[in-house]
């Protein structure tokens, strides 16, 4: 392919992924955030592949490069998904404050 029809698709790609993802409820994130989290552990899994396999040292780089950049993605996916759970849940009581309160000791 063309250079100029690869940036095309990449552009499109954009488009279309930012206007899928601005039109979803937040009831619906989670769940799709979980399988985004599946989809870029295969996607990790792969490229850690193609590290193994790598005999050409740019090839090496490149794929290295991907693994750091999907572990990125992958740990970024879960701690964004950890926040969101947090949003559902309840609000938890207030903690006492550190000492013996029943004393009256300070901490």
């Amino acid at each position: 392919m063309e250079p100029i029809t690869l940036l095309t698709v990449v552009v499109l790609a954009i488009f279309v992924g930012f206007e899928v993802v601005s039109k979803v409820t937040s009831k619906l994130h989670t769940p799709l955030m979980s399988g985004a989290n599946a989809i870029h552990g295969i996607i990790l899994v792969g490229a850690i592949i193609v590290a193994g396999q790598a005999g050409d040292p740019w090839l090496l780089a490149i794929a290295l490069l991907a693994v750091v950049l999907a572990t990125a993605n992958l740990v970024g996916g879960f701690v964004v998904t950890d926040r969101m759970l947090e949003m559902f849940g309840g609000r938890k009581p207030a903690r006492p404050p550190a000492g013996d309160a029943a004393k009256g000791e300070q901490p």
